[in-house]
């Protein structure tokens, strides 16, 4: 991986046709996130092919470009190269389609979720970590160290609704302190009391309009579509107050206007449709049981190319919420993000080439220590393509012996040695042998595949580009165990 981000960077933004093409940029864990306003400007095999891009998903005008476990460097010096948005818009209207109402729900899920993802997961370890510590005995029960500890840890979750009204704010182009002070009311102790009430039977209205008993914490879906309505009132507000009242009439009609939609109208939609998301993700896990694990650990790896893996998130956050544990997708992930450093350490076992063994190794220590996977799935497994498919049938095997297992997450951090912890229960002992067998089989069964089923070897000279693009004809083919 190279060191001079400020060269790759200014190469990728040429490769997406410049500057001026770029509508937004964000990034997650190891990826750069592009909007583009123009695709056909968008040079895909130069994109490929530059020294240090790992892979490439492309979709309409939303462009992934995986760097990797650097990519916040790759991110500050593409900011570097001035402001993305700055350029104006394109106006051309586009043709509405089912594909592109998906791609921009998924994109707007996406682009909100992926900024949080590090408070969510540093939230997560505090409260695995309390859980340790009063398990351990290490502090009394009902310590006020280890309520603190958890208050620590579940600042982020309890917040959430707030995390992502501003966050979506950048996302949809709206004032973030409005959006902010709006879904402040969401979570406001008053306002909290009330709806438990709400809940137990009592009369809420506002104008006569009866208000749904909703507890928004820990939510995600309510605060993101509130946020989305927002920039639309914003705009309608903005064209309706004269110049000289926009001080202070702009806002408060903004507020008066948002508010009460959102607690009337968006919040109890947005529960309904986070609701009924996780009845259908977790109706088919009642039905499936295990099986259904196994079929999310074989598809995980390929979730991931297409970012589609995020809309889970939601869903995780408010299973565990809820029940305290989620027991079908987190599972899952044991088995496809060691399964993919099984993988990679196995190419760099066989492989003659010295630079991908390196990139190998430091992908197989990313995945199976801190369950980051992207850089062995982009950077190994796509790009060798069989060692692709000795993940996905090990993610298949493992996940099964996961859902038999009955291992499930008390917190939501991508599994991986470190966040094994996550998927201890103190009232089933059990549980420790589980993860651990479920961790060293994904392992050592995708090492054994990925070695039998074999993989073409990239000559020295062709190794720079740390690509996932296809391999050139003349690539030699020189592990084949069968």
């Amino acid at each position: 991986m190279p060191k001079n981000y400020a060269e790759v960077s200014h190469a990728i933004v040429d490769a997406l046709g410049g500057l001026n093409n770029i509508e937004a940029v964000t990034h997650c864990m190891t990826r750069l996130r592009f909007v583009v306003k123009d695709p056909s400007l968008i040079n895909s095999p130069t994109l490929k092919s530059i020294d240090g891009v790992m892979g490439v998903v492309h979709n309409d005008t939303q462009c992934q470009v995986i760097i990797g476990n650097n990519v916040s460097k790759a991110y500050q010096e593409v900011l570097k190269l001035g402001t993305p948005n700055a350029a104006p818009s394109s106006t051309a209207p586009r043709k509405i389609t089912l594909k592109g109402i998906g791609a921009g729900i998924l994109d707007a899920l996406v682009g909100t979720m992926s900024p949080l993802i590090p408070a969510i997961i540093g939230g997560s370890m505090v409260k695995l970590l309390a859980m340790i510590l009063d398990m351990a005995g290490v502090f009394e029960k009902g310590s006020s160290t280890l309520i603190i500890l958890n208050v620590i840890g579940d600042g982020a979750f309890f917040f959430l609704p707030v995390m992502v009204a501003a966050s979506a704010a950048l996302k949809f182009k709206t004032n973030m302190s409005l959006a902010i002070a709006i879904a402040g009311v969401l979570v406001h102790p008053n306002f909290v009391d009330l709806m438990a009430k709400a809940a137990q039977g009592q009369v809420v209205e506002f104008a006569a309009i009866p208000v749904t008993a909703v507890k928004y914490t820990y939510t995600v879906i309510p605060a993101l579509v509130m946020t989305w309505i927002l920039s639309h009132i914003e705009r309608g507000v903005d064209h309706i107050t004269p110049a000289v009242t926009k001080n202070f009439l702009k806002p408060m009609l903004i507020v008066l206007i948002a508010a009460p939609i959102a607690i009337v109208f968006i919040g109890p939609l947005g529960i309904w449709i986070g609701s009924g998301i996780s009845a259908i993700v977790y109706t088919v896990h009642g039905y499936l049981g295990w099986l259904s694990v196994a079929i999310m650990g074989a598809i995980w790896p390929l979730l991931v190319m297409t970012g589609m893996h995020r809309v889970f998130t939601p869903t995780i956050i408010q299973t565990i919420a809820e029940t305290g544990k989620e027991g079908m997708v987190m599972p899952s992930e044991i088995g496809a993000n060691l399964s993919l450093g099984g993988s990679s350490l196995a190419v760099a076992f066989r492989t003659k080439n010295r630079e991908l063994r390196q990139t190998a190794l430091a992908a197989a220590a990313s995945a199976i220590i801190a369950g980051i996977s992207e850089p062995a799935l982009y950077g190994v497994a796509v790009r060798l393509k069989r060692p692709l498919i000795a993940c996905l049938i090990s993610g298949f095997i493992c996940g099964a012996v996961a859902g038999i297992g009955g291992l499930a997450s008390h917190s939501m951090a991508s599994p991986g040695l470190f966040t094994s912890v996550q998927f201890f229960d103190p009232t089933n002992p059990m549980s420790i042998v589980w993860v651990a067998a479920v961790m060293v089989l994904s392992v050592v069964l995708s090492f054994i595949l990925t070695l039998i089923l074999g993989f073409e070897d990239i000559p020295e000279s062709e190794a720079a580009p740390t690509s996932a693009s296809p391999l050139s004809a003349d690539t030699v083919k020189t592990v084949n165990a069968n």
